[in-house]
């Protein structure tokens, strides 16, 4: 995270910036947080100060609790594999370890800017109520639960992209998108691992079609029409392969419906 940049970006929309941090310099924020924080603590420090000197919009606040759930769930999943004796190789676990921290890192990032209109967490049922009843006791079934988490969550803030847009809350907009393409880097990081270890035949690192488990992850995956141009046979390029060039946004109905699955009743 630049911190330099965040602040400067504020400056270019609101001269006050400084006022409404507190009525200090530039210089003497890094100096404070030079001297009484961890790196690791900066982000929420950040979000903090950004939720207290904006007041977001209530559309904000919304899209923010909605992330927020699947933050939650993706932060106990990676969290909870990576704590289960046995279950992940030795030289696969520094790549879920990191997306872990990551999922860790969003939790608090949301948390710290919705202050107390942060939702709580669900209590989770990673089985998907008896979908897949091994998951951390079989490394494939992990493995393939947690690139669908991240392909899913790709999808969820491409789909309330249009909403913070309306709002016009651009710092939340923009953390928003930050989050949005490291979801991505993780699940072509998984897949690349189920690649590597053969947990599943032609795994490749993108979407071809709808194809996946859970299906209603990947439903509407397979459109190849883009900006009302069909992109199947321009140059040559199938259905598959045209499916596969462009990833899509899941309505907001659509991800809570397949995140139900796994929230315990």
């Amino acid at each position: 995270m630049n911190l330099y940049h965040i602040i400067s970006e504020l400056e270019k929309v609101d001269e006050d910036v400084h006022e409404r941090l507190n009525y200090i310099s530039r210089r003497s924020v890094f100096n404070t947080i030079g001297k009484k924080v961890s790196a690791l603590a900066i982000p929420t420090l950040v979000a903090t100060s950004l939720n207290k000197a904006y007041a977001a919009t209530p559309v904000a606040m919304d899209v923010l609790n909605f992330a927020l759930t699947l933050e939650y769930l993706d932060s106990e999943y990676f969290t909870k594999g990576i704590n289960t004796a046995n279950l992940i190789p030795g030289s696969d676990r520094p790549v879920f370890t990191q997306v872990a921290k990551h999922e860790n890192e969003h939790v608090a990032f949301i948390k710290a800017t919705l202050g107390n209109k942060a939702i709580p967490k669900p209590t989770f049922d990673f089985t998907g109520k008896g979908l897949f009843p091994d998951v951390f006791t079989n490394y494939k079934t992990f493995a393939m639960v947690g690139h669908a988490f991240e392909d899913h969550g790709v999808r969820a803030y491409k789909g309330q992209a249009g909403n913070l847009m309306a709002a016009e809350d651009k710092p939340i907009l923009e953390a928003a998108l930050r989050i949005h393409s490291v979801e991505a880097r993780h699940t072509a990081g998984i897949r690349y691992l189920i690649n590597i270890r053969n947990l599943v035949e032609e795994t490749e690192p993108w979407i071809t079609l709808n194809e996946g488990t859970p299906a209603g992850i990947y439903t509407g995956e397979d459109n190849t029409m883009q900006g009302g141009v069909e992109t199947s046979g321009l140059a040559g390029r199938s259905k598959e392969r045209a499916s596969e060039a462009f990833d899509e946004p899941l309505s907001r109905e659509a991800v809570l419906a397949n995140a139900s699955r796994f929230i315990a009743t």
